[in-house]
């Protein structure tokens, strides 16, 4: 398909003497960030290296000083089909800065499937209380469109299928999992489905295969856990969804199903005008060091793309910034590391982790069991932001990431530790792209600042900010622009990232499970990056 979009540049060169480079989404400019600052990073680079000689522990306490923005600013009119793909801008300015930098680069094309809405979608109730329900705007509002949904603008009565009462257990639903729960009545209706043990696709082609012409799935509504009972955004990637669907959360769902079974009914209205693009191409972009051993490969993972409603500045704009400036001071520095460094920009993380799933399929046994570590960083500077590590040993989430996951997680704790700084851990949920290194047994690991979860009063006292609030309130909006950016947390995320770079690059020990790539834990996910898919 030929890309139809137009190029302007826009010279801001008095921003700290650097040029800024961004693009436009359909009627606004934003900033596509990358941060710089060069005395930080060359200091913290210069203390790991005495320590090197030295045999000091990897542990360096530096200042936060003020942040400068370091991108040439391009304005790109981007039509909305390239959701979840990065603009050649992007991509460009990634090879340019990395060649300069004496890295080995290259694109690694693959094709990717992508989603959009052409127009609003409605979702209304008509009868017997007309309501039209506020959709979701990353704070408010009560539902949101089923990503990859079919079209349609369907107004009918609805039909509850296979409801259960929630428990203090999830996942015990299995509403639409079964082609025999659906029963004739469906025919001709809005199907009503309860999230629970199967895919969202599965139970929307299951509804449609009935006669369903559009389908409402609700949150569980899992006692005392807020995951199961708010704002479900589903995804329908992989499947084949003819109907309209939309995601709600389970007050909303639990009303309708009441009303559903009543005698008065309920009639509603659905209606999403989306568009699924097939065999978009598109690059992930790899650049890597020309020495260090090979057989100790350390990749570095982030996301070039974001998504359609907004330019993406925290996500991840803030993880690209934190890569592209360190591999400048690696070679500002003159470092040679032991091992073999790749920083990898991936494309189509926000359609579903496309690119790191295609370069990892691309992989040989060999090229697999040479990978040491996979560290990825995806969203540092959340403007209400938390500390979060992902839980490597699995002793605290239950999930563990293959062998030497561990290793990785200590790195993180022991680096926060030194600073006197509080974090958490978080499971390996599949909302990132580790999610395809993991799945064939390479350790990984990585920091992340918060997403559309709710900060409590707790993780308040841990890392101050507000709470009741989400760690990102402007997470996948208009709002995520350069104003998204909190400096302090985008210091402490940065220096613990860069101390676990070259801990992992300059380390002469293999990491545990790196000779022979381990199987990771089989457990079915409740995402596929950042989208639910059951």
């Amino acid at each position: 398909m030929k890309r139809r979009w137009v190029k302007a540049e826009i010279d801001l060169a008095d921003i700290q003497g650097d040029v800024l480079r961004g693009y436009t989404y359909p009627c606004a400019a934003y900033l596509f960030l990358r941060i710089v600052d060069p005395e930080r990073m060359r200091a913290l680079m210069q203390r790991m290296l005495a320590q090197v000689s030295t045999a000091e522990p990897w542990h360096i306490w530096l200042a936060h000083p003020e942040l400068v923005a370091h991108v040439d600013y391009l304005a790109v009119h981007m039509l909305p089909y390239w959701e979840g793909l990065p603009v050649e801008s992007a991509v460009d300015y990634v090879v340019d800065k990395m060649t300069a930098a004496g890295f080995d680069v290259s694109l690694q094309p693959f094709v990717a499937d992508i989603f959009f809405e052409q127009a609003p979608a409605v979702f209304e109730q008509t009868a017997p209380n007309p309501t039209v329900y506020p959709r979701f705007d990353g704070v408010n509002g009560v539902w949101f469109t089923a990503d990859f949904s079919g079209d349609g603008d369907a107004t009918a009565e609805a039909v509850a299928v296979d409801f259960v009462e929630p428990t203090a257990t999830p996942s015990t639903s299995t509403s639409g999992c079964e082609p025999e729960d659906f029963g004739p009545e469906v025919a001709g209706k809005v199907a009503l489905l309860q999230r629970g043990t199967c895919d969202f696709g599965l139970k929307v082609e299951n509804a449609q295969a009935a006669g369903a012409v559009a389908a409402v799935i609700f949150n569980e509504g899992t006692i005392g856990d807020p995951d199961r009972n708010g704002i479900l955004i589903p995804t329908l990637a992989g499947y084949n969804a003819t109907i309209p669907v939309v995601g709600t959360d389970y007050p909303t769902g639990r009303s309708l199903v009441d009303l559903a079974n009543s005698p008065t009914g309920v009639t509603l209205r659905v209606k999403v005008d989306g568009l699924g693009i097939q065999g978009v191409e598109t690059n992930n972009v790899i650049a890597e060091t020309p020495g260090g051993r090979g057989d100790r490969t350390v990749v570095i993972g982030g996301h070039l793309d974001s998504v359609f409603e907004g330019p993406g500045i925290n996500d991840d704009g803030s993880g690209v910034s934190m890569m592209l400036e360190t591999a400048e001071e690696m070679d500002e520095l003159g470092i040679n590391p032991r091992n073999k460094v790749r920083f990898i920009f991936f494309s189509g993380e926000e359609q579903g982790l496309l690119g790191s799933d295609y370069y990892v399929s691309q992989l040989t046994k060999g090229e697999i069991q040479d990978i040491s570590v996979m560290l990825d960083f995806d969203m540092l500077a959340s403007p209400n932001y938390a500390r979060f590590i992902y839980d490597g040993n699995g002793d605290e989430q239950g999930f563990a990431g293959p062998n030497g996951s561990g290793t990785i997680e200590q790195v993180f704790k022991d680096f926060w530790d030194s600073q006197g700084l509080k974090y958490e851990t978080i499971p390996f949920d599949g909302r990132s792209d580790y999610d395809a290194f993991t799945g064939v047994g390479i350790p990984a690991g990585g920091i992340f600042a918060g997403a559309e979860v709710i900060k409590t009063q707790a993780q308040v006292a841990l890392y101050g900010g507000t709470a009741d609030v989400a760690f990102d309130k402007c997470y996948h909006q208009l709002c995520d622009n350069l104003t998204n950016i909190n400096n302090k947390g985008l210091d402490e995320h940065s220096d613990a990232a860069v101390h676990a770079i070259l801990t992992f690059a300059q380390t002469e020990s293999g990491v545990n499970g790196t000779d022979k790539g381990s199987t990771a834990t089989t457990t079915a996910k409740e995402f596929k990056g950042h989208h639910k898919v059951r």
